[in-house]
């Protein structure tokens, strides 16, 4: 049998723009099947096929607008004082989100956390926190303090100083705005005890404090558009969380129905291949900058549906560890040939397992959306399907 060479291989397929009512099931189908054969290679069983959630939610139609989101906003709080607290600085994903709370409130008591955000935005840094002697974890600060100590300070990356930016979007809005800095979600219920808390992973918790704490309404981002208003879009599972800007008036939501999709395509595929492909759909993946510290993950989940084969976590041995330990003493085909065997061998679950440290412990989801994502990238690649060979293979294949 033919040895082979290569391992794990992430191809970017091209796709035509994809538009509402588009099928997209044949869509993806057929754009790995020409890419397949026009780049010559061929699929093989459990080979990963990705979809960026953007095509997804584009094909569905699942957009809303400002005023869709103002309404819920105003119906689940009256037009009245809310308080908007833990958002995150970014002017796709959360400031026409803002612009729809304050279309539907009379004032925003917005709360940021400092020195960064959720996923790491920076508004001020930990160097200058330090020389101003201020604790982020219990010094709560006016907008005035702030100025005061930090003056204006623009987004490394985005040259945005985000507190002026999201002030005068409220403003602009018609609605009044009082900023406060704080990382206690207490703290805002001071001002007032109607809040949205903003935050994504850490939503359930917040919501739990400060119900606790004495709120009378609390919603996060996932309670708002649950259901479509004025036929707006809508999704019954994350709401607004997930979303990003389309236009000036309108968003994106996360995609619906992700599950039935991604089964769809892997039947697909079967029949016309005869090959079981795993799917899945993918957003953001879940890794860290080192240079700006920002962690690339702000939507709710990195997959919103994949089929079956991609549940769990890898059961890898670590090579090093082998090589470095059980078969110290051995080297060439001797050493090749131990290794295969304890791989040939391994238990069914590692968990716990010496040989198994250093290992990647995360959801296969997690792992593969990353790379798609990387593999895709954000900008003008024309390349929203991603196509993963080999990710099952090990040191035997």
């Amino acid at each position: 049998m033919k040895q082979r060479n290569v391992g794990t291989v992430s191809r970017g397929i091209r796709c035509p723009i994809i538009r509402e009512g588009d099928d997209l099931c044949e869509i993806v189908v057929s754009s790995v099947l020409t890419a397949a054969k026009t780049d010559n290679f061929e699929l093989r069983d459990r080979d990963v096929v990705a979809i960026t959630e953007s095509i997804v939610a584009r094909s569905q139609g699942n957009y809303a607008t400002v005023d869709a989101i103002a309404k819920d906003v105003t119906n689940k709080f009256g037009r009245g004082e809310i308080g908007v607290i833990f958002p995150i600085l970014s002017r796709n994903r959360f400031a026409i989100v803002l612009r729809g709370i304050a279309l539907g409130a009379k004032k925003i008591y917005l709360m940021l956390n400092y020195p960064s955000d959720e996923v790491g935005n920076s508004l001020v840094s930990l160097d200058k926190i330090d020389e101003a002697n201020i604790n982020p974890y219990c010094d709560v600060l006016d907008l005035a303090t702030y100025r005061k100590i930090f003056g204006y300070t623009k987004h490394e990356f985005t040259g945005v100083d985000y507190v002026e930016y999201y002030s005068n979007l409220i403003k602009e809005c018609g609605a009044e705005v009082e900023v406060i800095f704080a990382n206690q979600a207490k703290e805002i219920l001071k001002y007032t005890k109607n809040v949205i808390n903003c935050d994504i992973h850490t939503r359930k918790r917040t919501k739990r404090i400060l119900l606790n704490a004495g709120a009378e309404k609390v919603y996060s981002l996932d309670d708002l558009l649950t259901t479509s208003i004025d036929g707006n879009g809508f999704n019954e599972l994350y709401g607004l969380l997930g979303s990003n800007k389309s236009t000036e008036d309108k968003i994106k939501l996360f995609p619906r129905n992700s599950k039935e999709l991604v089964l769809k395509v892997q039947k697909r595929f079967l029949e016309l291949t005869g090959k079981h492909i795993e799917v899945m759909v993918y957003g953001d993946g879940a890794f860290k900058d080192p240079q700006g510290k920002i962690w690339e993950l702000a939507d709710p989940v990195v997959s919103p549906g994949y089929t079956d084969g991609l549940i769990g976590t890898p059961n890898e041995l670590k090579l090093k560890y082998l090589a470095d330990n059980d078969y110290k003493e051995l080297k060439g085909e001797e050493l090749k040939k131990a290794i295969e065997e304890k791989i040939k061998h391994k238990e069914k679950n590692l968990v716990g397992s010496m040989a198994s440290q250093g290992t990647t412990p995360r959801q296969l989801t997690d792992l593969i959306g990353s790379l798609c994502d990387l593999t895709s990238g954000s900008g003008d690649k024309g390349t929203p399907v991603v196509l993963v060979q080999g990710y099952f293979d090990n040191y035997t294949n």
